[in-house]
This record gives C-alpha cells, sequence and structure tokens, in this order.
C-alpha cells in the first residue's frame, strides 16, 4: 500500500426534496382539501477517525463525495425519504483544511472523532402548509433547498510519541528497525526513506510508545531542498525529538546545526520539543574517536549525547528509556489536565 498523507476532494450534501401539490380525491368527499406532504431532508457530508487505517490512499482513486438528494414528497400527507449520508472514513490525525489550505475545518485528533463538514438542504413544504382560512385551495409547494458544496483539503499527521529526526543516511530507520518490530526500507544510499514509517517500541507489557521515523531533512529543507519539509508535520504532534547524527562524518556538529536550522525555519513547535542527541553508528568507531566526536557535539549542543548503534544495538535501550520517561510524563500532564477540567463541570475523567 503507498503512503499518502495529503489530497484534495470535493464534496457535496444532498439536495432537499421538493414539497407536492396534492388534493384528496376521494369519493362523497366534496371538499377534500390540500394534502401535498413535504420533501425529505438531503444527505449530510460527515468525516469520522476509524481503526485500521494509515493513509490516505482511498481517496487518490475517488475524490468526488456527494450526498443523497431528497426524496419529494407525495400526496396524501406522505412524506419524501431523507437522503442517506455521506461518511469519510479517515486514519486518526487527519486534519480537514479549507481550499486555501491553511483554513483549519476539523482535526480528527482522536479515534472516533467525527464531524459534520456539509449539511444536507432541508425538504420543501407542501401545499397542506400553505392552507388556511383566506386560501384554502393553494395550488403550490416549496422546492427542496440547495445542498452545500465545497472543496477540502485532507492532510494526515501521523500520532506518534515520539519523532525520529536527522539527515539522511544517519541510520534512522535502521535504529527504528532495532528499536521495534517495523521493517523499513534499508539501503547505503541518501533518500532511501521516502514516507513516514511508524514502530510500536515495547520495552515492557506496561511501557509501550510510537515512534515515527520520517525521511532525512538536508540545508535548505524550509526552502524545498530534498524532499523539503512536508514530512515534518508527522512529528509535530510527538512528545519529544530523538535527533541521530552519523558519527562517521567529518563534521557532526554541522550536521546538528544543519537539523537544528530546518526544525526552526519550519515552526510549529518543533524547536521547542524536548531533544534527545544521540551519535549514532559508534559500531564503526575506535573508543578515541568516540570521546573526540561526543566531545564536539556536546560542545556545539551544551548537553552530553547518547552514544548509540542501531546495527549493534549498543546504547538504544538507555536512549529509549529516556525517551520514554518523557512520554510518560506527558501523558501524565494530559490525564492531569482532563481530571481537573473533569472536576470543574461536576464529573470525573475516564480514559
Amino acid at each position: 500500500m503507498k503512503f499518502l498523507d495529503q489530497c484534495k476532494i470535493y464534496i457535496r450534501s444532498g439536495n432537499g426534496g421538493g414539497g407536492a401539490v396534492s388534493f384528496r380525491r376521494e369519493k362523497y368527499i366534496e371538499y377534500g382539501g390540500p394534502d401535498g406532504g413535504d420533501g425529505g431532508k438531503g444527505g449530510d457530508v460527515w468525516i469520522e477517525a476509524v481503526d485500521g487505517l494509515n493513509t490516505l490512499i482511498d481517496y487518490r482513486y475517488q475524490q468526488h463525495f456527494r450526498a443523497e438528494t431528497g426524496g419529494h414528497g407525495m400526496g396524501k400527507n406522505r412524506h419524501g425519504a431523507n437522503g442517506a449520508d455521506v461518511v469519510l472514513k479517515v486514519p486518526v490525525g487527519t486534519q480537514v483544511l479549507d481550499e486555501d489550505k491553511e483554513t483549519l475545518i476539523a482535526d480528527l485528533d482522536h479515534l472516533g472523532a467525527r464531524v459534520r463538514l456539509a449539511k444536507g438542504g432541508n425538504g420543501g413544504f407542501g401545499n397542506t402548509h400553505f392552507k388556511g382560512p383566506v386560501n384554502q385551495a393553494p395550488k403550490f409547494a416549496n422546492p427542496g433547498q440547495e445542498g452545500e458544496e465545497r472543496a477540502i483539503w485532507l492532510r494526515l499527521k501521523l500520532i506518534a510519541d515520539v519523532g525520529l529526526v536527522g539527515l539522511p543516511n544517519a541510520g534512522k530507520s535502521t535504529f527504528l528497525a532495532a528499536a521495534s518490530a517495523a521493517k523499513p526500507k534499508i539501503a547505503d544510499y541518501p533518500f532511501t526513506t521516502l514516507a513516514p514509517n511508524l514502530g510500536v517500541v515495547d520495552l515492557s507489557p506496561s511501557e509501550r510508545f510510537v515512534i515515527a521515523d520520517i525521511p532525512g531533512l538536508i540545508e535548505g529543507a524550509s526552502e524545498g531542498a530534498g524532499l523539503g519539509t512536508r514530512f515534518l508535520g508527522h512529528v509535530e504532534r510527538s512528545a519529544s525529538l530523538i535527533h541521530l547524527v552519523d558519527g562517521t562524518q567529518e563534521d557532526v556538529a554541522g550536521a546538528w546545526r544543519t537539523v537544528r536550522n530546518e526544525l526552526d525555519a519550519y515552526g510549529e513547535g518543533l524547536a521547542d520539543k524536548t531533544e534527545f542527541l544521540a551519535l549514532n553508528k559508534i559500531d564503526a568507531l575506535d573508543p578515541e574517536t568516540r570521546r573526540a566526536k561526543s566531545a564536539e557535539l556536546e560542545a556545539a549542543a551544551g548537553r552530553k549525547p547518547f552514544l548509540v548503534s542501531g546495527v549493534s544495538g549498543e546504547g538504544v535501550t538507555e536512549l529509549l528509556r529516556a525517551a520514554w520517561a518523557e512520554v510518560r510524563a506527558r501523558r501524565g500532564e494530559a490525564a492531569s489536565g482532563a481530571d481537573k477540567e473533569g472536576q470543574g463541570d461536576g464529573g470525573g475523567w475516564t480514559p
């Protein structure tokens, strides 16, 4: 299955059914009067976050969605049937944007989130509604109300607790494979990873979190160089970032600064997230080179980096433990905040 994280679609709610113009025609009822029924309501267009999806690929092959028109009213005061709704099923973490790609309409950040994007038109009144002492035999009815039509953008931001960032070939995919059961493509050339990968880290039965590996950044990514910053949105929701630096390259400090500059240029709070700095590929370094590279990176970043190797597994558990502590702290804050909100309205928080 191909990964697709943004797409443009067109939606239209259903028109309301028209009201009926009808009169009673039973034998022996001389003045039967009007009995035209109302039209049915047009269908709505809804969007819902469901489980089991992790891409918007379904919307690559179908971009137009139209709800059903309401049924027309009929004689004997029969109401037209309501039009069927259209429900767009998307992965958790999908955002709905207006046609300008900037105005946020909805953010489906939890399972079961459901939003109405377009309301169906109301059905028209039949001529029964217009009878009265002055006009006892109205010969007109209302048409159904028009539905709503609009173009929207869907943008998926994967839900991950920790995000992996770094230059191409920093060893992010290898680290993800070592830390989780994910099997991303790994090769010895830049930009092997062309789409984000998710992996579930199991430190113990009660210690589990999701980690996201995104394609590598290069200098000028914020201006469109390489793959640009398009995929950085997938780590916006993460509690922290693991920044991997390739220990086999000459200028490790420069590599760290390059990625940090691109995070600053992107914005959206990425530069303010807790960063776990790690010197990767230490299995290829001798002890003296390790110390020198670590000291150089520490001088640039102002903190001591973790020493890890995705190939040998050295230092991976320690780094994951540190990341898990941050994730657990964030989850505790979220639960505490929800608990306070529940106390405010007299109800308790439930997970």
